[in-house]
């Protein structure tokens, strides 16, 4: 898996999007993009365009992991 650009949670822009999201879980982008259509996912639909606060997609993750998130 290719090492991330992002080396903390401060280092993120306020607005991830689908690439951003999968990069940071692991996963492909066709299963992101599933995610974001996902009814409790945190996703914002602008216009055409998807994007994920970061701060609601920490919540996310913290929420189904049962911890937090170092950063």
């Amino acid at each position: 898996m290719k090492e991330s650009k992002y080396k903390s949670y401060e280092d993120l822009p306020l607005f991830l999007n689908a690439n951003m999201v999968a990069e940071l879980l692991g996963v492909s982008i066709s299963k992101c993009y599933d995610l974001m259509n996902e009814k409790h996912f945190p996703a914002l639909r602008m216009g055409s365009r998807v994007v994920v606060p970061k701060d609601k997609f920490r919540q996310w993750v913290e929420q189904r992991s049962g911890g937090g998130v170092n950063g």
